[in-house]
């Protein structure tokens, strides 16, 4: 599939502001995938795809977790969270896209998970700092995010989990396995 078929499927489904920011993020995933020797059209795939399912509504995500045997304890935690995995889903079933990588790096681009991929990653990170993106702590993760990906995203994630206890929010216990699987390979390459 090319970048004008994909970015026409991902339209359909959007608002025009979540559009923009897809945009952004596929033209951050590019960026990223050049600089540290990812498959640039994954990337660019995986990152116009990571919001599909964004906006569909809460009952059919919450039917697809159950009907597919996505990680139900999901349902625990926060809908935002729900979009990710069923997206995956979604992408594979509506637009054909079959690449596990690809499937992969949308499906835990919000979470994250033990063993991120590059690819993962590259996706994780590039939805965190598009240009679009303002808020607290994103312009010190897009500096490191120039020098060093696994920094960056380490601290992405520990900028993720620092605002949810702020606001007093349940956290998925995958972005804490996230976070401390990231710091346990951070320090092995020191």
């Amino acid at each position: 599939m090319n970048r004008n078929e994909a970015l026409q499927l991902v339209k359909a489904q959007l608002t025009e502001k979540r559009y923009v920011h897809t945009l952004g993020v596929a033209e951050s995933a590019v960026e990223l995938a050049e600089r540290y020797g990812a498959d640039v059209k994954k990337a660019e795939l995986a990152a116009i795809f990571h919001d599909y399912a964004k906006f569909r509504p809460k009952e059919e995500m919450k039917q697809i977790i159950m009907e597919q045997n996505i990680t139900k304890d999901l349902l625990d935690y926060h809908s935002e969270l729900w979009h990710a995995p069923v997206g995956a889903y979604l992408v594979e079933q509506e637009a054909g896209i079959t690449d596990q990588e690809i499937l992969d790096a949308i499906a835990y681009h919000t979470s994250g998970r033990i063993g991120m991929t590059l690819l993962d990653k590259i996706v994780y990170l590039a939805d965190y700092i598009e240009p679009g993106r303002s808020f607290p702590g994103v312009e010190e993760v897009r500096k490191l995010a120039e020098q060093n990906l696994d920094a960056a995203v380490t601290q992405a994630v520990r900028n993720t989990i620092n605002f949810l206890m702020m606001k007093k929010q349940v956290i998925y216990p995958a972005t804490f396995h996230t976070y401390n699987d990231l710091i346990k390979n951070l320090k092995e390459k020191m």
